[in-house]
């Protein structure tokens, strides 16, 4: 893994675009982290995006405003498509880890791109994913 390379999961993105006043606190992390990482390249796959548009769209959100901000992200960002290779891990990761099936296709995802951090609120705290991912909660 290259110590340079981060995995951004969808929830991070999500705190940044709609938030509760409950939840100000997730949004302040959320967006000083990105702000941090600006020395690091940031991997997102493309379940993020979808991921992200649907939420967006049960928030009734304009889907020209949708599209403006994924645009924001994808220029921010290296897109990983999501190929047979990538299920496949997906499928393996799943049974050594069961963790849910997306959770699973992110993980497989960061792993393929060499990411040695996957930053989400989804997965164990400070887990180790085959001796080279390591899973951030940043709000924890």
């Amino acid at each position: 893994m290259k110590d340079n390379r981060v995995f951004i999961d969808t929830n991070i993105f999500i705190y940044t675009i709609l938030t509760e006043n409950q939840a100000r606190e997730k949004r302040d992390k959320a967006i000083s982290l990105l702000q941090s990482l600006s020395d690091k390249v940031v991997f997102i796959n493309t379940q993020v995006l979808n991921e992200i548009y649907s939420v967006m769209l049960r928030h009734e959100i304009e889907e020209k405003d949708i599209q403006e901000k994924l645009e924001v992200i994808i220029r921010e960002t290296r897109l990983s498509i999501i190929r047979l290779k990538t299920v496949k891990r997906c499928w393996e990761l799943r049974m050594k880890y069961k963790y849910s099936y997306w959770d699973c296709l992110i993980m497989a995802s960061a792993l393929e791109n060499q990411c040695a951090i996957l930053y989400t609120e989804d997965m164990q705290h400070q887990q180790q994913i085959e001796q080279s991912l390591r899973i951030i909660n940043p709000f924890g």
